[in-house]
């Protein structure tokens, strides 16, 4: 008997078995084991504190079940031994066991060889103390770092230099990836800052004691006296110990430590480093900021019960938080990985990478992790906050927002003075300020870091020995006294500089001829001499060769010619105003005293009377507001408007008068036919110019003088007796020269004057040999005394005993007020006074035209006192309205009010009445007006 399965549950089983086979559990497809190694030097510093730290972390991740479920970390370490070679071969050694990532090394050069072959398998590569900020470079993409990249700390680095105010340090370094890399980093932070490194030592390795003793010894001779020294942990301190014996810890000196001196001291015991700490008092370091939690105190109590005994100098160092910070990161990265994928963790032959093995060479059991990039890619995304602080890596994959301690040894302690972070650079805990430091010596004053030269060695400082313009810098006869203008301008500047300067001064030159300054700026170029001051010249040739201190005065080429007195003159008083300012101005007299005439005749007896009289209060009307003297008071509103706007035009012209007319005689006026450089150019007078100048060159060069028209002048007395013979007599008209050179000479004569403004720009300024940090300091000097007005104060006692001739300048004409300035103001009184006759004839036209239409009603009932319109001809019709015109407005007034009244009379006279009347009207009207005409 065959028994039959329903149909529907037979579908049903088929369908489980299709998703059994398409869908494996994953619970039974993840590894129980998980491979993960470490390579690291096992006896040093760092390793010493990172492999008890990354053991601890296996054994907390193995025993949290919240991570990996049942899956173990399996930890695998190799010893690097500090070498690349034996670091390869550790790094392929544990390559062999199918790891997913790797840790370490703690060596940044280490870290640059395996970097190259985990880039190649795919496996993620996580450092915890390889700082090398080149190890973030787009061709290692699998390298990642939990702790700070050097680039932060070299920030921190020269923020401290640059916070001291210090512009120069030495370097001492380890001549290997890590110190090379880190120095030059720390050389581009300064350069941000204006400062630098002046000179740079690299060390092949710190066991070779002679070459540090032969470096130090050295760097004694040197000017800086600030270092920096950037080497790995060293528990021996071989450094400072030979510097202490060279006496270099001494208060003429700064040491700054990157965070190897703070990885040694907290690596050590204070019973094996405590004589040290007497050594190290003053120096100041940098250590990597972690936070202070429960956990980090743990780890150091569990870290110091697994160390063997004698091992006492093997304490926890921030390296030690990073490597067990680095675990963590990597087990959840795992985790993740195995919850995203679900898949077994495979690996492939190394062919698919490196290709067919043709050459012979045996990759042993080694291969690509096939998932590799994806475990990357969750390890970038990692956010942790664990032991040594938050962990976020960024787009250089090594972990942003770094922050460091600011450390200063102090009585064999570590004391805290600051902290510095990317985002807020330095602060303390108090304030936005570092706290006091102690330095060596026991100085709390900042030491000023720099040696110019001792009493026994003084700078050799160079002068100009000239022939002519000794007042600039000379030597007195048969002495070794210097002295002159540029002297006490340098003598002065000194006392601004923060150290003593020792020096002497060297004359260059016979006294004879003035010498070559490019020869003697060249020769402080080639160290004959460490300065030179004097009248020179910075000039771009000389800029290539040496520093020039900031210019303590400005100078360039002017021109000098005689120049007249133009302020004695009967007639100066015209002199504010010009031609055509007069004329606009009497003009709008005379037609505000008609339009005022015109407005006030009919109602003010003031403007009425005798014609004569008439006319002298027309013209004199407008004066005498002038002089707030005219007793004739207007009653036009009209009129008192025009008044109103002329008396302010009065006002601006009266005080732009007052206050022209006051510069001319106050000040002097000078004035030379020659007005600048264009003119002299254009014309064909003969130019003086200096012997030696570079004035030739540029007139012949760059203006295209002909070299006929420039006379030779050897001194002040040559400049004198040329320009006193002018072009006439065999001399010059004007000589061109530098700016100093030119008020030396005018400081002793009255009679010539500088024309124009200078046509070239230059400074004058003291050379130094490159590089100098003189030339900085004399430089900020040189400002001080600006500032301080002690600059000027020296330039007037040397150029102004006559008054200075910068105030002695030929101009080309008188300052004057011309009409332009004010024809806004005349345009507006003229618009208003026409306006308001305007609106007067208006108003008499149509009042004219009321009086013929009042005459037309009366129909010649009364004899009127005024002109009667008639059928005369045009010329009697305007002579009727100018007699309408000039009669009073009040006659007028009372006209038409008598008007008024005659014709509510006309109701009570008879027809004849009106006839009689109005015939004596006609006949008294017409006597009127052969009398008036």
């Amino acid at each position: 008997m065959v028994n039959f399965v329903p149909l529907p549950l037979l579908f049903v089983f088929h369908a489980f078995i299709w998703l059994f086979h398409l869908t494996p559990p994953i619970y039974c497809q993840l590894p129980s084991i998980i491979n993960i190694a470490a390579v690291f030097t096992f006896d040093s510093v760092i390793g010493r504190a990172a492999k008890p730290a990354m053991e601890a972390a296996i054994s907390d991740i193995n025993a949290d079940p919240n991570i990996l479920n049942a899956t173990k970390l399996n930890f695998f370490m190799e010893d690097s031994n500090c070498s690349g070679f034996l670091g390869s071969v550790g790094a392929l050694q544990v390559l062999e066991k199918e790891i997913v990532a790797l840790i370490g090394p703690q060596s940044s050069v280490v870290a640059h060889v395996i970097s190259q072959i985990v880039n190649g398998l795919q496996i993620p590569q996580v450092s915890y103390a390889a700082t090398d900020p080149t190890l973030s470079t787009l061709q290692l993409p699998y390298f990642l770092r939990t702790t700070i990249s050097d680039s932060y700390q070299m920030a921190a680095m020269a923020d401290l230099i640059d916070y001291y105010g210090w512009k120069e340090v030495i370097a001492i370094f380890l001549d290997d990836d890590y110190g090379r890399n880190g120095i030059s980093f720390l050389g581009d932070e300064l350069q941000k800052k204006m400062c630098r490194i002046s000179h740079a030592f690299p060390l092949p390795s710190l066991d070779n004691l002679t070459k540090i003793t032969q470096i130090l010894d050295n760097s004694k001779l040197l000017g800086p006296r600030v270092y920096v020294v950037h080497v790995g942990p060293d528990p021996q301190l071989r450094i400072f110990t030979i510097a202490h014996k060279l006496g270099m810890l001494s208060s003429n000196y700064v040491w700054f430590a990157t965070d190897w001196l703070s990885t040694t001291l907290d690596s050590s015991s204070p019973i094996t480093i405590g004589a040290s700490l007497d050594m190290l008092n003053g120096i100041v370091g940098l250590r990597p900021h972690t936070p202070e939690s429960k956990g980090k105190r743990d780890l150091w109590n569990r870290i110091s019960k697994m160390q063997p005994k004698g091992l006492t100098n093997s304490a926890l160092n921030v390296y030690g938080l990073y490597a067990y910070d680095s675990v963590w990161i990597v087990a959840k990265a795992v985790d993740k990985f195995l919850k995203e994928n679900g898949t077994i963790v495979t690996f492939s032959p190394t062919g698919k990478v490196f290709g067919s093995n043709e050459s012979g060479i045996q990759l042993g059991k080694v291969k690509v992790f096939d998932r590799g990039s994806d475990l990357l890619r969750i390890l970038m995304q990692t956010d942790y906050n664990g032991l040594s602080g938050r962990i976020q890596f960024g787009e250089d994959r090594s972990v942003v927002n770094g922050s460091y301690d600011v450390i200063n040894i102090n009585q064999r302690k570590m004391k805290l003075v600051g902290h510095w972070s990317n985002d807020s650079r330095f602060h303390s805990y108090l304030d936005q300020k570092l706290e006091n430091v102690v330095w060596p010596g026991g100085k709390k004053e900042i030491p000023r870091g720099w040696v110019i030269a001792d009493s026994g060695k003084p700078l050799r400082i160079a002068f100009p020995r000239r022939a002519s313009f000794v007042d600039f810098v000379t030597q007195l006869n048969n002495t070794n006294i210097v002295q002159g203008y540029v002297i006490d301008i340098f003598k002065e500047a000194l006392k601004f500089v923060p150290y003593e300067v020792p020096y002497k001064f060297v004359p260059f030159g016979d006294g004879k001829v003035n010498p070559s300054y490019d020869e003697l700026v060249q020769s402080v170029a080639n160290n004959v001499f460490d300065a030179a001051v004097g009248d020179i010249a910075i000039i771009t040739n000389r800029t290539k060769v040496v520093d020039f201190s900031q210019p303590y005065t400005t100078t360039g080429l002017i021109i000098v010619a005689p120049v007249e007195d133009s302020k004695s003159s009967a007639w100066v008083f015209l002199k504010p105003f010009t031609v055509e300012m007069w004329c606009a101005t009497a003009g709008s007299f005379v037609v505000i005293g008609i339009v005022i005439w015109m407005l006030e005749h009919r109602i003010n007896d003031h403007f009425r009377g005798p014609p004569k009289r008439q006319i002298i209060t027309m013209c004199l009307f407008s004066f005498s507001t002038l002089f707030k003297a005219n007793q004739e008071a207007t009653i036009s509103p009209l009129s008192r408007l025009v008044m109103l706007v002329w008396l302010f035009l009065l006002l601006v012209i009266t005080s732009s008068y007052t206050a022209s007319l006051t510069s001319i005689l106050t000040l002097q006026q000078l004035w030379s036919p020659i007005r600048g450089i264009d003119d002299l150019v254009a014309s064909n007078l003969p130019i003086g110019y200096q012997v030696g100048s570079f004035a030739y060159d540029y007139l012949t060069q760059s203006l295209f003088i002909p070299s006929s028209r420039l006379l030779r002048l050897d001194s002040p007395e040559d400049y004198e007796k040329a320009l006193r013979l002018g072009p006439k007599g065999g001399g010059v008209a004007a000589i061109i020269d530098e700016l100093p050179y030119l008020e030396l000479f005018l400081s002793n004569t009255k009679e010539f004057g500088i024309i124009g403004q200078p046509f070239t720009r230059s400074g004058w300024g003291f050379a130094f040999q490159r590089g100098s940090r003189l030339a900085v300091d004399m430089s900020t000097a040189i400002l001080k005394l600006s500032e301080s007005g002690k600059l000027q104060e020296i330039h007037d006692s040397w150029f102004c005993k006559l008054g200075c001739p910068g105030n002695r300048g030929g101009k080309s004409e008188p300052d004057q007020l011309h009409l332009i300035s004010f024809w806004g103001l005349y345009l507006l009184c003229g618009i208003i006074s026409l306006a308001a006759l305007f609106l007067f004839l208006l108003r008499l036209i149509r009042q004219y035209i009321r009086y013929l239409r009042h005459h037309r009603r009366r129909h010649l009932e009364e004899v009127t006192p005024f002109p009667v319109p008639s059928n005369s001809s045009c010329t009697q019709t305007i002579q009727n309205f100018i007699d309408f015109i000039d009669e009073k407005e009040e006659a007028i007034k009372s006209f038409f009010g008598a008007s008024h009244g005659s014709q509510n009379g006309n109701q009570l006279h008879n027809h004849s009445q009106n006839a009689k009347e109005k015939a004596d009207s006609e006949i008294q009207i017409g006597t009127m007006g052969m009398n008036r005409g």
